[in-house]
């Protein structure tokens, strides 16, 4: 007998932390499957759709998915994935997937979803693929599930929202073979954008410990009475958690860390991002002293130097997310940097034939940040 898909009602709450644990183990990193009380925040939050699929005769729960989204935004992200063990190759998975994304995407409330999908295994990719998703990259070393797993990033968005992407004149040269495979992988075209190269560094900081602020909401508090718009940051459904500042006080950067999952996304500076440019080596070291394995950035691609700057301290362009962000009647392109503390093994990702292209461009990209060039001796 199929199963019957409905939304998720607070009652539900212990069945769903049980059946969370059924599939990921002791070591699901985000709150949706563990805490109580955010569950119950979630379930109840209006820009949030959560549903569940259970059993006509028994009321069990087989199954649970969510897409989550904010005010002020028109993104979300579809999150909480899960299929009881019992009930896998059912094709519930894609079932939940597709009746989020009817009443989101197709709905108009959305102009697009992504997802973070495992790559232990290609079924995943696969269920999303199959809904209208594509890749966008590769995410490695990007969540501790009981040991490092690397992410793909994948999107689908509602019609006509890539076609009106804000054009870019330059991108440096280093995210050229990125933007070939993204536009493959959608359709679209980065040919007016001139690879050209990196803007130079400005220069580092005198050796100086950051101070560390681990209070969320006073770090929160700070963080919107900086930026009470939104205009001037854009990390959708990442508030930040952690302050970091040198003892001058000269800037602030705020990030969002997991320690559970091990990871961390740098959200924004105040008073502006060139102010911190120079500090991203200590403020990684100092991320990875507090836990983080793995530490991301997102940065638009029109955003020339800041790209450059990244790069020059070891971040690799993994992904790129087209019409991320909104603006007016237009949308601007995101890249996702990402900087890995811990060894990479790609030895156990399992992709599937789309997402390859994005695998070797990472790995070419990693090799050419990394790996001495050849010389030839005369």
């Amino acid at each position: 007998m199929s199963a019957v898909i409905e939304q998720a009602a607070p009652t539900d709450i212990a069945d769903l932390r049980q059946l969370y644990y059924a599939v990921y183990g002791p070591h699901y990193p985000t709150a949706l499957g563990t805490d109580p009380a955010e569950m119950s925040r979630l379930i109840r939050d209006p820009h949030t759709l959560w549903l569940v699929a259970r059993c006509p005769r028994t009321g069990a729960l087989a199954g649970s998915a969510a897409i989550h989204g904010e005010g002020g935004t028109r993104i979300g992200r579809l999150e909480g994935l899960a299929v009881h063990p019992d009930q896998r190759g059912s094709g519930l998975a894609g079932r939940l997937t597709e009746a989020l994304c009817s009443a989101t995407l197709d709905a108009g409330t959305l102009d697009s979803v992504y997802a973070t999908v495992r790559t232990v295994s290609a079924g995943p990719q696969r269920v999303v693929a199959r809904h209208g998703f594509r890749p966008l990259g590769i995410l490695p070393n990007a969540v501790d599930l009981g040991s490092r797993e690397s992410l793909a990033l994948y999107a689908r968005h509602s019609p006509g929202v890539l076609d009106r992407r804000v054009p870019v004149a330059e991108v440096p040269a280093l995210l050229a073979p990125l933007l070939r495979t993204a536009g493959a992988s959608l359709g679209i075209s980065y040919a007016d954008a001139r690879p050209t190269a990196p803007t130079p560094l400005p220069a580092g900081p005198a050796a100086a410990p950051l101070e560390v602020i681990e209070a969320p909401a006073f770090v929160r508090r700070r963080f919107h009475a900086h930026f009470p718009d939104g205009g001037r940051w854009f990390y959708p459904l990442h508030t930040p958690n952690i302050l970091l500042t040198p003892a001058d006080g000269d800037f602030e950067v705020y990030a969002y860390l997991n320690r559970t999952g091990g990871y961390c996304a740098l959200v924004a500076a105040h008073p502006d991002p060139a102010a911190a440019a120079g500090w991203l080596e200590p403020v990684t070291r100092t991320l990875t002293r507090a836990g983080a394995g793995y530490v991301e950035a997102l940065v638009p691609l029109e955003h020339h130097a800041a790209l450059s700057a990244f790069a020059a301290q070891g971040f690799i362009a993994g992904a790129v997310y087209p019409a991320m962000r909104r603006d007016g009647d237009g949308f601007h392109d995101y890249v996702v940097m990402s900087r890995t503390t811990e060894h990479i093994d790609f030895r156990g990702v399992v992709v599937d034939p789309p997402l390859q292209p994005f695998l070797d461009s990472y790995v070419s990209a990693w090799a050419s940040a990394h790996l001495p060039s050849r010389e030839v001796a005369p």
